[in-house]
């Protein structure tokens, strides 16, 4: 009985996992791979171009950004309908790559700049990780811009399930830093930590020199 409940379970996940996906509407960027049943000449790869449209053989462009990739393939296929090419054309559009939601990381990241996101990796800690993750001289935390409105998200949490969406704007500040100097062996600056105690501090520039320890 546990096995039978354990396999419905797994199959309601999967058809909310490629219901989720089907239903992602298309945009500028998107790479889709259109087939039309039995007309293999018909059936290709192709790049949604900047005016939201596919070219297809026969029929030329077709616009389908903003579409389901459900609505895509039913709306090519009454094109060739329409154009008379087919009696009873089945189509079928495919997402083979998405590039048409992105997000924007910036700050003290290995590698600044825009990201995709796909179905699979929305999370925070997923992009950054893309951007080949926070430098050494970035802060815990993060702030996303979205509509104008600015939250902030601890990085260092990798359990931290914060999504991002198209549109969002990511920037990684510098970590807070404090200055030593005087009578210590590395004065400078050194990364300000969470509750550092003066003493911590210190010890981080290498303690106190003997002649200030002593006052000699």
């Amino acid at each position: 009985m546990r096995r039978a409940m354990l396999a419905v379970v797994l199959m309601l996940m999967t058809a909310a996992v490629f219901s989720q996906t089907n239903d992602s509407k298309l945009g500028v960027g998107d790479t889709v791979h259109i087939t039309v049943f039995q007309q293999a000449d018909l059936t290709s790869d192709a790049r949604i171009s900047e005016r939201g449209s596919v070219s297809m053989p026969l029929i030329g462009e077709v616009k389908i950004a903003g579409l389901s990739q459900a609505d895509a393939g039913k709306l090519i296929a009454s094109e060739l309908k329409k154009g008379k090419y087919l009696n009873n054309p089945q189509v079928t559009v495919t997402l083979a790559t998405l590039r048409s939601r992105q997000v924007s990381v910036l700050g003290q990241v290995a590698r600044p700049g825009r990201y995709a996101l796909d179905d699979t990796s929305t999370q925070l800690v997923d992009v950054l990780a893309a951007a080949g993750g926070v430098t050494p001289t970035g802060a815990d935390s993060a702030i996303v811009m979205r509509d104008g409105k600015k939250q902030v998200v601890d990085v260092k949490d990798k359990d931290s399930a914060f999504k991002l969406q198209n549109g969002d704007t990511v920037y990684v500040d510098r970590a807070p830093v404090y200055y030593v100097y005087g009578e210590v062996p590395r004065g400078g600056a050194y990364r300000l930590e969470p509750n550092m105690t003066v003493v911590q501090a210190l010890a981080a520039g290498g303690g106190l020199t003997r002649a200030a320890a002593t006052g000699a």
